[in-house]
Parts: structure tokens; C-alpha cells; sequence
């Protein structure tokens, strides 16, 4: 952490995948939304949509193209059943794919839960200059990906990069022959 380095906020909405689960009941959803309150940052919206691409990329293309939402995180429909389909929703939205989300995921998961970490398709990229992280269905798997990549990445003051100061630029391609 650099002390030099002031503390930056970013917006991020948070989205349960599941068939039964409800706000209350919810206890990933609960677990990322009190970690990102406590680390300081903006909690702009929390949905539940059921195990449907469509639903899915819905919500999820809606908070990329809003100006409040830096970060979307999903949680769940990330196995191997019939109706996990999260990935499959959410990858053909990406601009740009995040490969080492995944491998760090599965490294620090290993750590946890041993060989039972490559039942998760847990992926990352960007989309519409949104960071979108789609996680497992677990508090967890939630806590693991907070505590040991998001949180971390999601801090300006953490060095030697994060993905706060990149921010600003995500969008420099459309810029490009504006002038």
C-alpha cells in the first residue's frame, strides 16, 4: 500500500445468479456487499435474477452502460448443471477477457478447497469499460476472490498497479480520432 495514495471509491453492483434465492436469504451476495461497504466503496445496486442468459445479460449490460457502475460482480451459475450458465452469458459481453482472474481464483481456492476449485468456471473481463467478475455461487468463494484479488485490485493504493488507476482509461479507444 502506498501511503502517498489517497483512498478512491469506485461503483459496484452486485448480482446474484439463482433460481430460489432471495435478498434475504442470499448469503453471497451478503458476503461481497458488506466487504465492499466496509472496504469503502459505493454499493450502487444489488439484483437477483434467475439462471437464464437472457435475465443475465440484461442486468448485467445494463450496469456497464451506466456512469455509476465501475465494477459488476456475480455470484453463482458458475458449475456444471444444467442451469449454470453464467459464463456463458456473461464471456460473449466481454471486450476483453481477464485470463489471470481465473488462474489466481483457482490458486487461492486450491488453498481452501483443494482439486474441488476446478469445479468452478469462475471468469473475468471487461465490458463496455466495466470490470465484470463472475464468481461462484459461495460466501466462500465470495470472501476468497474479495479478500485475496478484488479487494486489492479495487484499491487505488495498492502497488505496483490496480485496476483504479486504469480506470480512466478503459475508454481511450473511443477517443481516438475525437480531436
Amino acid at each position: 500500500m502506498s501511503a502517498e495514495r489517497p483512498f478512491i471509491p469506485v461503483g459496484i453492483a452486485v448480482l446474484t445468479v439463482s433460481d430460489t434465492r432471495t435478498l434475504e436469504d442470499d448469503k453471497s451476495g451478503q458476503t461481497l456487499c458488506a466487504r465492499i461497504s466496509e472496504a469503502g466503496h459505493m454499493l450502487v445496486d444489488r439484483a437477483i435474477v434467475p439462471d437464464d442468459k437472457a435475465a443475465i445479460q440484461e442486468q448485467v449490460r445494463n450496469w456497464t452502460l451506466s456512469d455509476e457502475v465501475d465494477v459488476v460482480i456475480t455470484t453463482g451459475g458458475t458449475g456444471f448443471t444444467g442451469r449454470d450458465v453464467t459464463p456463458e452469458a456473461l464471456e460473449p459481453l466481454f471486450d476483453k477477457r481477464m485470463d489471470g482472474f481465473s488462474v489466481v481464483f483457482h490458486r487461492i481456492s486450491e488453498d481452501k478447497i483443494g482439486t474441488s476449485t476446478i469445479q468452478s468456471r469462475a471468469t473475468a473481463g471487461l465490458c463496455n469499460q466495466t470490470f465484470v467478475f463472475v464468481l461462484p455461487g459461495s460466501p466462500g468463494a465470495c470472501r476468497d476472490a474479495w479478500d485475496g484479488i478484488l479487494k486489492p485490485q479495487l484499491d487505488y493504493r495498492h502497488m505496483p498497479c490496480n485496476f483504479v488507476e486504469i480506470m480512466p482509461r478503459l475508454d481511450e479507444h473511443l477517443k481516438r480520432g475525437k480531436s
